[in-house]
This record gives C-alpha cells, sequence and structure tokens, in this order.
C-alpha cells in the first residue's frame, strides 16, 4: 500500500492497472512557479517532485509510504507544462508536431527507512498531428492538467513514428520500477 500524493487520475489509473493499492492523497505545490529558477528539464522535473513530496510528508506523515512524481514534456528544447487554456494547448500541441519529444518523470518513494529518487525519460518521435484531429482532442477537454497537452496513450498514440522508453514514464509514473522499489 502507498500513498500517491497526487490527484492525477493518469498516474492513479497505472497504479490500479500494475495491480499496486494506493490510497490517493492530492497535494497542494505550485510546480509552475519552479520555472522561474530551473530552465534544466531534468532539474526542473525533480524539483517539482521533491516540493510534492515535502508537501506530502508534512501534511499526511510516513505512516504508509508515499509516492510523489512530477512529468515535464520538452519539445525543441523548450519545457511545456501544463497548458492553461485551449489556445495555450493548440499551440503546444503544434510544437510537437512532426517533432523528437521528450517525457520526463521524477518519481520519489519514501517510507520510513529510506527515499529513492528516480528519473526516468522516454523519447517520441512524431508524425505531423492532423489539425481537425488536434481540435476535436483540444474540444474534448482530455488535454487539461497534461504536461505539454500530451496524451501518449491517446491522442498522440496514432502519430507516434518512434519510442524510446517506457509508456507508464510518460504518462506520469514509472510503475515498474516503483514495483521494484517498494517491493508491492
Amino acid at each position: 500500500m502507498v500513498r500517491l500524493a497526487s490527484g492525477s487520475e493518469t498516474r492513479a489509473r497505472l497504479l490500479k492497472n500494475a495491480g499496486i493499492e494506493f490510497i490517493q492523497s492530492p497535494v497542494d505545490f505550485d510546480e509552475e512557479s519552479l520555472l522561474k529558477s530551473y530552465t534544466n528539464p531534468k532539474d526542473y522535473v525533480c524539483e517539482a517532485a521533491r516540493g510534492k513530496m515535502r508537501e506530502a510528508v508534512k501534511k499526511y506523515g510516513l505512516d504508509i509510504p508515499i509516492v510523489a512524481a512530477d512529468s515535464v514534456v520538452v519539445s525543441g528544447g523548450k519545457i511545456l507544462r501544463k497548458a492553461q487554456n485551449e489556445e495555450e494547448a493548440f499551440r503546444l500541441l503544434k510544437e510537437q508536431s512532426g517533432a523528437d519529444v521528450d517525457i520526463f518523470t521524477c518519481m520519489i518513494y519514501k517510507d520510513k527507512d529510506k527515499e529513492i529518487e528516480d528519473l526516468d525519460k522516454t523519447r517520441y518521435r512524431f508524425e505531423e498531428f492532423d489539425e481537425d484531429d488536434m481540435k476535436e482532442y483540444i474540444k474534448s477537454g482530455l488535454w487539461k492538467g497534461k504536461a505539454g497537452a500530451c496524451m501518449v496513450e491517446g491522442f498522440c498514440k496514432k502519430y507516434i513514428k518512434d519510442v524510446k522508453g517506457r509508456e507508464s514514464t510518460a504518462m506520469g509514473l514509472q510503475v515498474e520500477r516503483l514495483k521494484e522499489i517498494a517491493s508491492v
């Protein structure tokens, strides 16, 4: 049993599909404020996950192990965070269309005895996105809460030309690694 320090439906679904028992316990941490201080995507995503972990430990304690994570999409050397509106979602998707895109996820597992930080990357090469398809996806609202408005298990899936890495990393939580770390 772990405490997932996230309100993400996708992360919860990953844990459920992996057979990992969990309690979903979101925390309040403003990862967007870190963009001013961290321009390197690896540093940024790890600091965001650390901030979420600190908040989770303060709020919930360590009666059960905590898992915190953050993900970032990088295209053209730029960190693409969560879109705030449809116009921004469209712009973020355009930046990924026909491009090589890296998705970094930093996951932290902490219990009373240990803390393990795991940074992983998945690289996608996408074909050009169809503009009408992008508009439909944006209208659906499924992009909300997704780094870069990217949904590799949904909208982006049909545009994948090549992938190196784990889909779970791109979806926001490397559950395979969590199973190794937590022996769950």
